[in-house]
C-alpha cells in the first residue's frame, strides 16, 4: 500500500512542472497586450508603456521570464495581479471557498441520484426503467452547459419564479462571511430566512454543475454493476436465498464502486476547476468567473497562479480517490 502511494506521489512532480510550463505558455499565445488593456489604449504614452514593460519584465527573453517565474512558484510566491494588485495567492483563497461549495454540492446531488439510477438500471437491464435512465442519462451528458443553464433560468426564474437568477445570497441578508461558505455562514448568522436564501440560490446552479457528472456516474455504476452481477459469488449469494437488497446493494455494489469511485474522483477534479461556464451564467463569485475575467485583461499572474493551484487541487483529488482504492479493494493494499 504504501508502494502504491509512494508512486503516486512521484508522479506530482513531472505534472507540476508541465502544469507551469503550459500555464506560462498559455496566456501568452492569446492575442492582446496586457500593457494596453491595463492603461487602455490612449491612456499610456510611448514613454510609460516602455516603463511597464521594464516593470514587468517583458523585455527579458521568455525563458528568463519563466525561470523567475518557476522559482516564484518553487517559493510560494504566485506574484501580484496587474490588475488589483493583490497576491495572486490571497486572491484565489477569498474565492475558493465559493468554487468549492458548489462543486461539493454538484457532486452530492450527482453521486445521490447517479448510484441508484446505475444500479436500478443495471437490475432491470434491457426493461423500461433501464431504458428510461440511460437515455435521460445520454441526454443529459450530451446538453450543452450554457443552454441546460439558460433554459433553467427561463422555466423557473422568469416564468415561475421560484428561484433567483444570480448571486449567492440575496441583498437582503447582511452578515460576515469569514470561512467563505455562504451555507454555514448563513446558518450561523443569525439572521432568520438567510440559510433558506443561500439554498434557494444553489439550487439552479448545482442542477446545471451536477447534471454532466450525474450521467456519467450513472452509466458508470451501471456498467461496473452489470460485470459483478454476472460473478459466480453473485449467483450463489441469491442461491443461498439471500434479500435482493443485500445481494445488489451490498455484496455487488461495494465490488463496483472502485470505477465508480474513479468516475467520482475525476469530475470533482473537473468541478474544482472552476465550472467556468457556470459560474459565469450565474454570476456565481468564484474561482471559474475570477480566471475568465482574467483571461479578458490578460492578468498574467493571475491566469498563471489561478491554473497551477487548479492543477494541485485536482492532482490532490486524483491522489486521495486512489488511497480509497486501498480501503475498498484488499488485494490494493498488499502492493
Amino acid at each position: 500500500m504504501l508502494r502504491f502511494i509512494f508512486s503516486r506521489l512521484l508522479t506530482f512532480l513531472p505534472t507540476f512542472f508541465g502544469v507551469t510550463l503550459i500555464a506560462f505558455a498559455f496566456i501568452r499565445v492569446l492575442p492582446g497586450d496586457p500593457i494596453i488593456v491595463m492603461a487602455g489604449e490612449r491612456g499610456v504614452t510611448p514613454e510609460r508603456y516602455q516603463e511597464l514593460i521594464t516593470q514587468f519584465g517583458f523585455d527579458r527573453p521568455v525563458i528568463v521570464q519563466y525561470w523567475d517565474y518557476l522559482k516564484g512558484v518553487l517559493h510560494g510566491d504566485l506574484g501580484h495581479s496587474f490588475v488589483t494588485k493583490k497576491p495572486v495567492w490571497d486572491e484565489f483563497f477569498t474565492l475558493f471557498p465559493a468554487t468549492l461549495e458548489l462543486s461539493l454540492c454538484a457532486i452530492v446531488f450527482a453521486t445521490l441520484l447517479g448510484l441508484p439510477a446505475g444500479v436500478i438500471a443495471a437490475v432491470n437491464r434491457g426493461k423500461f426503467f433501464d431504458r428510461t435512465l440511460m437515455s435521460s442519462a445520454l441526454i443529459g451528458y450530451s446538453m450543452p452547459i450554457f443552454w441546460w443553464a439558460l433554459l433553467l433560468i427561463i422555466v423557473f426564474s422568469g416564468w415561475l419564479g421560484w428561484t433567483p437568477v444570480s448571486g449567492r445570497i440575496s441583498l437582503m441578508y447582511y452578515f460576515d462571511n469569514p470561512t467563505g461558505f455562504m451555507l454555514w455562514d448563513a446558518l450561523w448568522s443569525g439572521q432568520k430566512g438567510a440559510l433558506w436564501s443561500a439554498i434557494h440560490h444553489l439550487i439552479l446552479p448545482t442542477i446545471v454543475l451536477g447534471t454532466i457528472p450525474l450521467a456519467v456516474i450513472a452509466r458508470q455504476t451501471r456498467s461496473a454493476m452489470l460485470e459483478v452481477l454476472s460473478e459466480d459469488y453473485i449467483r450463489t449469494a441469491r442461491a443461498k436465498g439471500l434479500a435482493p437488497f443485500r445481494v445488489n446493494g451490498v455484496h455487488a455494489l461495494r465490488n463496483a464502486l472502485i470505477p465508480v469511485i474513479t468516475v467520482i474522483g475525476l469530475s470533482v477534479g473537473t468541478l474544482l476547476a472552476g465550472a467556468i461556464l457556470t459560474e459565469t451564467i450565474f454570476s456565481w463569485p468564484g474561482i471559474g468567473k475570477w480566471m475568465v475575467d482574467s483571461i479578458f485583461r490578460r492578468d498574467y499572474p493571475v491566469v498563471q497562479g489561478g491554473l497551477v493551484l487548479i492543477a494541485v487541487m485536482v492532482m490532490i483529488v486524483n491522489l486521495t480517490v486512489d488511497m480509497l482504492y486501498g480501503f475498498i479493494n484488499p488485494k490494493i493494499r498488499k502492493r
